[in-house]
């Protein structure tokens, strides 16, 4: 997939860039040419010259150097990024292009000095007004021999470098309202961080008395932006932190963003925190100050602070100077508090944009740029230094009150909040005590100084240790309840839908001729041969002289053999007592009539004289025809099969509008067809509709779909769209409950051949493109998804996995979900083949091969809905049955395990046949390794299983015995073993089944 560039927002910005420059203000009067110039450094996180690159292109080029002159502009790039330039250079047919002067790219030359390409530049330069002065970013300096020899170069003409960063500055800081929806995307995400979990985050530790460092508090915040419910459903790969987070409490106040969270533990008084969060290469921040029991001088001096931030959103409009916006708030602080005009700041603020901090921008004194319509600004106001006069210990004698936040300046009115996230005095201030209690505490403060903190925390851990029960012994005692629960749950279940009848369908009877006029009157039938009709299905065979029609479903299977001079012709007949295949039974409409088991027909192969044909002819057609048209049968069958029990939909109410959301180039799982083939999924007014290029449409109401997933590609070469539906839908000749939508990401298959360096820029640059597929991809299907909860009505919604617990078996190629709150209702596995266990209808979960020695198990999944088939899940790794089992007891599903497999099909069987008499013997309480009467049913179905296949060996005799003897008295006599394999030889099984029965009751 091509990596596609902007180019409107191109022709837009450097049509803007070109206008300021040919104002000549400042230093754009002093250039005559303006050189960018970027190289490879990881260290570098902003830099005017990848910020110019990521407002014009979308994308940061390196190893690129950009010369802009009066008439022309030139590239130098690898071949690749002069391919993805190629857009904007092709200008022809494109009106916003007009004005923009014309492209050059140059291919750099990987080998080589580049000597060529350099004079080219340099000559462009010579050529570009007086050709004399060139505008640079003083402060980007990138390392390498190839940036190296390219300022030489400059250096070597003789041409005169000036610093531009500021007027580029200004050029770029008013904002587009693309740039200023993704900064207040950012400012959101800022907000959202902050409140849901770095605040929430403070009141536990304040409320837990724990001690948490700042240094870790700041990792934590890091973290969280990796979890996308803090991300107000933005994709966490967008994402990311513009500095670490900085954290500062106990009396050690830096009120800068040049700092870092240090090392002690974090006190419980004024509390500042400093986060900002980039989302799409655009930034955002947010200062707060929290303040545990804050001392009424505190308090009042915190409103102060609150009431010189609204004093300078008053100041910050469309045209006014920065330096005068900065002078008035000190003249009000200089009103109303002389004494705090020394704490204030330095300076209030910058501007930002791609670039956190725009140095030539900041809210000073001596600033004289002026504000225009559009700027996005960080206002951050804060007073330090300032003293505790009820403060006893060292960290509570000091303190600072800090705040700040993104902001966007109007023309007339005062500036908008993008970060609203409250910060008065009730929202940041955490209460603990009131005035009655202060002198109680104060004698618990002296306590503490008497005993020590060692003395309580050994106390209250004593106190925790008689009186809590550890989380394996809480696990347990859930569990017994929800056996007890489980077990008269499903007694209640089973007897109520007693009275329900399961009507078993009859076979359908096929009938060949309703009359005997419908008989065909072909020569073959006269003559006494074998005759087969396609039309009705039928075989006409002569038995007894007699023509007689038998329909092509009675036939079981035909046989032909050539012995000697004859060929034989058999033919097998279903009758009752035959099998007629699984799920079947064996069903006859009179089983009571006289059958026909077997015909078999002989016809010589040799030719008589006078014959036009060898008579064994006739039975070589026959077999071969009777084969065709068993097949072309048994093929409408399971069709009509597959069509049983399917819901008739709702027909898809199509939306014309072009603007229905839309995504193209998909595969569908499973397969219309033998060969998969791309179509477009297409939203309309009550479901989608799949078109394949080949014109198949497949279509999925909203009202059927009963979970709706969505796998991104992270980590995964494919993303999905997943539909688990409620009722199945029939394409491709067969139907589907699971359907899925996907598409390939990158390569799936890698040329080993290549020669390839693992330095070679152009194949980073590759990877760099393969990962910005990703996250256009991502991004397409979030747009999709958004859309289409959006014309839903938020009435279908989209869940995404989590991947925490790995994955758990090759075999089923699943990932059984963690409890992640979206998927707490269902465990999806959206890779193929996929399934999907909805939890509302889990009865329980059984681990089987449950030991020390072996490293997996396997998953049994019980539904309640018995007759339905159980879900097992092989191989999965040990290590995981913990994470398992605590989240099922979370989910109130009851679990078991064992050491052995068991026959689940002949369990459920007897359960189905029995409900009263299986929860009689305990319900499922046979599966609890605890219980008595596990080693009982485990033997019964065990041993009812070898007296049904008759394999009732003398050592399993022996051993039925040993435990049959061992749940009865030891005072009691058995038959000695020769009787009991007489018994077994004799065939005497009831009598052992109800001597087995009647002692385990017992």
């Amino acid at each position: 997939m091509a990596v596609n560039l902007d180019k409107e927002a191109y022709y837009r910005r450097i049509k803007r860039l070109y206008s300021n420059w040919k104002k000549g203000e400042d230093e754009f009067g002093k250039v005559d040419a303006i050189v960018v110039s970027v190289g490879v450094d990881e260290e570098i996180v902003y830099a005017k010259s990848t910020a110019i690159q990521t407002w014009l292109f979308g994308y940061e080029l390196t190893d690129t150097i950009m010369v802009f002159c009066d008439t022309k502009i030139i590239f130098l790039a690898s071949k690749k990024k002069v391919d993805f330039l190629k857009q904007v250079a092709v200008t022809k047919g494109n009106e916003n292009a007009n004005g923009v002067p014309p492209i050059t790219l140059l291919t750099r030359e990987k080998n080589e000095s580049n000597k060529a390409n350099f004079d080219k530049m340099i000559e462009a330069i010579r050529g570009s007004k007086e050709g004399k002065t060139v505008g640079v970013f003083s402060k980007d300096k990138f390392p390498g021999e190839y940036m190296k020899s390219w300022n030489d170069t400059i250096t070597a003409e003789g041409l005169e470098k000036v610093d531009i960063s500021a007027v580029v500055a200004y050029t770029m800081a008013v904002k587009e309202d693309g740039e200023l929806g993704l900064m207040k995307k950012a400012a959101a995400i800022t907000s959202e961080v902050y409140s849901k979990f770095f605040k929430e985050r403070v009141m536990e530790i304040v409320d837990a008395d724990e001690k948490v460092r700042h240094s870790k508090l700041a990792e934590s915040v890091e973290k969280a932006i990796e979890e996308k419910k803090y991300l107000g459903g933005a994709d966490p790969s967008t994402v990311e932190m513009c500095y670490p987070p900085i954290i500062q409490s106990g009396g050690n106040y830096s009120l800068k963003f040049s700092v870092v969270s240090d090392k002690n533990h974090m006190h419980f008084g004024a509390i500042t925190c400093a986060m900002g969060i980039r989302y799409k290469s655009y930034c955002s921040n947010l200062v707060r100050t929290l303040m545990v029991d804050p001392p009424q001088e505190m308090q009042d001096n915190y409103n102060f602070l609150l009431q010189v931030e609204e004093e300078l959103l008053k100041e910050l409009k469309h045209g006014v100077k920065i330096c005068d916006a900065y002078n008035s708030v000190l003249e009000y602080v200089k009103k109303e508090k002389p004494d705090l005009v020394s704490k204030l700041t330095k300076n209030l603020g910058f501007a930002m944009g791609i670039e956190f901090r725009e140095g030539s921008l900041v809210l000073n004194a001596k600033n004289q740029y002026k504000l225009k319509k559009g700027m996005v600004l960080s206002i951050s106001l804060g007073f330090a230094d300032l003293l505790n006069k009820d403060g006893k210990k060292d960290e509570q004698k000091k303190y600072a009150l800090f705040i700040g936040d993104t902001i966007q300046i109007n023309e007339e009115e005062a500036a908008t909040i993008l970060t609203p996230v409250k910060k008065k005095i009730k929202n940041v201030g955490i209460f603990l005590k009131n005035d009655d209690e202060e002198d109680e505490e104060e004698d618990g403060d002296d306590a503490e100084e008497l005993l020590g903190k060692g003395a309580r925390s050994a106390a209250l851990l004593a106190d925790r240790t008689r009186n809590e029960m550890t989380a394996e012994e809480k696990r347990r005692a859930h569990q017994k309840e929800l056996a007890n629960h489980l077990n008269e749950e499903a007694k209640r279940r089973l007897t109520e839908q007693k009275g329900e009848q399961q009507i078993q369908k009859a076979r359908k009877s096929n009938v060949s001729y309703k009359n005997v006029s419908q008989m065909p009157r072909e020569k073959d039938i006269r003559d006494m041969k074998i005759f087969i009709d396609k039309k009705y299905e039928t075989v006409i065979m002569p038995v007894f002289g007699i023509a007689t029609p038998f329909h092509i479903a009675t036939i079981k299977n035909i046989s032909m053999s050539v012995e000697g001079d004859y060929t034989y012709l058999r033919i097998n007949f279903y009758v009752p007592g035959s099998s007629l295949g699984r799920q079947e039974g064996n069903i006859f409409p009179n089983p009571d009539a006289t059958f026909v088991k077997e015909i078999t027909y002989r016809a010589s192969n040799l030719k008589a004289p006078g014959d036009t044909s060898v008579p064994s002819t006739n039975l070589q057609n026959a077999f071969r025809i009777i084969k065709e048209v068993q097949k072309r049968y048994k093929t409408r069958e399971a069709e009509e099969k597959e069509k049983e029990g399917i819901v008739k939909q709702d027909s898809l109410v199509i939306n014309l509008n072009r603007s229905n959301p839309k995504l193209k180039d998909l595969y569908i799982r499973p397969n219309i067809a033998q060969k998969r083939m791309q179509g477009s999924l297409e939203a309309h007014t009550n479901g989608f509709r799949f078109t394949s290029v080949r014109g198949d449409k497949v279509d999925i109401l909203y009202n059927n779909i009963k979970h709706a997933i969505f796998q991104p590609c992270d980590g995964e070469m494919i993303i999905v769209l997943h539909f688990h539906l409620k009722n199945a839908i029939m394409f491709g000749k067969r139907r589907h409950t699971d359907v899925q939508f996907y598409t390939e990401v990158g390569e799936i298959t890698t040329d080993l051949g290549k020669h390839q360096h693992m330095h070679d820029r152009d194949d980073l640059y590759a990877e760099q493109m393969e990962r910005e597929m990703r996250h256009k991809l991502k991004s397409a299907f979030k747009n999709f998804i958004e859309k289409v909860e959006t014309l839903t009505r938020e009435e279908l919604e989209f869940e995404v996995p989590f991947r925490d617990l790995g994955r758990w078996t090759d075999c089923f190629c699943c990932c059984f979900q963690v409890p992640g709150r979206p998927l707490q209702e269902y465990l999806p596995a959206t890779t193929h083949p996929p399934f999907v266990v909805t939890l509302d209808e889990v009865e329980l979960v059984h681990f089987e091969r449950v030991q020390f020695h072996l490293k997996n198990f396997d998953v049994v999944i019980v539904y309640k809905d018995y007759n339905k088939k159980v879900t097992m899940i092989n191989a999965v790794p040990v290590n995981s049955l913990d994470p398992i089992k605590e989240w099922l007891n979370s989910c109130d599903i009851k679990y078991t395990e064992g050491v052995q497999s068991l026959n689940w099909t002949k369990i459920m069987k007897t359960i189905v046949d029995d409900p009263e008499g299986f929860f009689e013997q305990g319900g499922w309480s046979f599966l609890d390794p605890e219980s008595e009467v596990r080693s009982v049913f485990l033997s019964m179905f065990s041993f009812l299983y070898r007296v049904i296949t008759n394999t009732f060996a003398a050592v399993t005799l022996h051993s039925f015995i040993v435990l049959s003897a061992s749940l009865g008295s030891e005072e009691e006599s058995g038959k000695d073993w020769d009787e009991l394999e007489e018994e077994a030889r004799k065939g005497s099984y009831p009598q052992l089944l109800s001597s087995f029965f009647s002692q385990n009751q017992a």
